[in-house]
């Protein structure tokens, strides 16, 4: 058992204290992997389990399965229906979150210590009995349809779903996770029952506790909990690739706003050079109003409320992207910007005072990340999911701070490729066509 101890600021009260975080890596008797944080000061419990795989492991033909799935968690296990769930849940003052992202199907519990037999038990029948009745799937789809067609309106995910087709083709992250209106009406109860199978399995599961609970009374909860799932499921896809070149892509849309969706392949994430990547991409486009971009785009041209760009780096694929929405007429300007900012990045580097400032941003904002049991949570089941250890929360900003000048601007040379940026714009711009 390995413990690791980090200071950190965590609000477990209206006045933010200093406090200390225990990590503690157990297995249960079944095989059941965890991290385990104690924290008796409160009488909850934050649980976050992970499923890797989530929608892209739809089986062909059935895309919007396990999206459909997810959505019908919370729709009755064993003997209780919907309604019955939902009382039981309320009695108990337990609340249950299920969403499916492209590489995972995210669950959050969360409880009070006393009532800890009876929810996690409630839990338990949604992950291993879940009833899928019809009336809760047609209803459910029809929900899951609505959104369909309101995303078929929104420029943003329209812009999104022309990226990711582009650039993944026949792969799952060329299409949307909840499916298309054809996908999703013609799925069937057997067909829920089988992404269920193929996703909720142990060989993909992991597991974070923060709370009011003993180490040592995880292990043999965790398997009456997750025990009973399937020991293996079906196997995950091949790497997706980035098929998409530089240049521009124009939707006609009828908006008084354009929205660009921009972007090119990235960097995987057990890179040696992330850091360093993660940083340059904090200097060009990264949260705040300190970005070159957000200045640029933003502050001296008045061109956008926001823009920003993000390293993404996912299980099959790796991507830089980011978005800006601009008025018809000045959205060629603002990609215009964009552009030279992202050849000026990869040509000439950022300066000693960029990375001096990114450091003391990025090191002072990360110990505010652990905010309460609930985010604690989630963040020791991200790092489980990318292969970090416990070491990790402390030795994160030792990370940030290893970074050098040298290092990040030969980073920032091969990361940014102007030539490879590739935007697709949404909307009726002014000087912008296809190409």
């Amino acid at each position: 058992m390995l413990r690791i101890i980090f200071a950190f600021l965590i609000g477990l009260t209206a006045t933010t204290a200093q406090a200390e975080i225990d990590i503690k890596e157990i297995t249960s008797p079944g095989g059941i992997d965890a991290w385990v944080v104690e924290e008796p000061a409160i009488p909850f419990i934050a649980m976050e389990i992970r499923f890797r795989g989530g929608t892209s492991l739809d089986e062909p033909g059935k895309r919007g399965a396990v999206s459909l799935m997810t959505g019908l968690l919370e729709e009755g296990a064993g003997d209780m229906d919907a309604q019955d769930f939902q009382t039981a849940r309320e009695a108990l003052a337990a609340s249950y979150g299920f969403r499916a992202f492209d590489d995972s199907l995210n669950i959050s519990a969360r409880f009070l210590t006393e009532n800890q037999d009876e929810a996690l038990e409630l839990l338990r029948k949604l992950l291993v009995e879940p009833r899928f009745d019809q009336d809760a799937i047609d209803r459910v789809r029809a929900q899951v349809l609505s959104g369909i067609a309101s995303d078929a309106k929104d420029p943003g995910t329209i812009a999104s779903q022309a990226f990711d087709a582009a650039a993944f083709g026949d792969h799952p992250y060329g299409s949307p996770r909840a499916g298309t209106i054809e996908s999703v009406t013609a799925l069937t109860r057997d067909d829920i029952v089988a992404a269920h199978r193929n996703v909720l399995t142990r060989d993909r599961l992991y597991v974070s506790v923060v709370g009011d609970i003993r180490a040592e009374d995880v292990g043999p909860m965790l398997d009456n909990l997750l025990g009973a799932l399937p020991a293996e499921g079906t196997p995950a896809p091949t790497d997706a690739g980035f098929a998409l070149a530089g240049g521009m892509t124009v939707i006609d849309f009828d908006t008084p706003q354009a929205v660009a969706l921009f972007g090119h392949e990235g960097m995987e994430r057990d890179d040696p050079d992330f850091f360093a990547a993660f940083m340059a991409n904090h200097i060009l486009g990264g949260r705040g109003f300190g970005s070159r971009l957000m200045q640029e785009v933003r502050e001296e041209r008045g061109l956008t409320y926001g823009i920003g760009t993000s390293l993404v780096p996912m299980f099959h694929a790796e991507m830089i992207i980011g978005q800006v929405a601009s008025a018809n007429d000045t959205i060629a300007e603002a990609i215009a910007v964009t552009r030279a900012e992202w050849e000026r990045i990869a040509t000439e580097g950022v300066t000693a005072a960029e990375l001096e400032k990114a450091k003391t941003y990025l090191t002072g904002a990360y110990p505010l990340r652990f905010d309460g049991n609930d985010e604690i949570a989630k963040i020791m089941v991200g790092m489980q999911m990318t292969g970090l250890t416990p070491d990790y929360v402390i030795d994160r900003n030792d990370f940030v701070e290893a970074v050098t000048l040298e290092q990040i601007n030969r980073v920032a040379s091969a990361l940014f490729q102007p030539d490879n940026l590739h935007f697709v714009v949404v909307g009726q711009p002014v000087g912008l066509e296809t190409q």
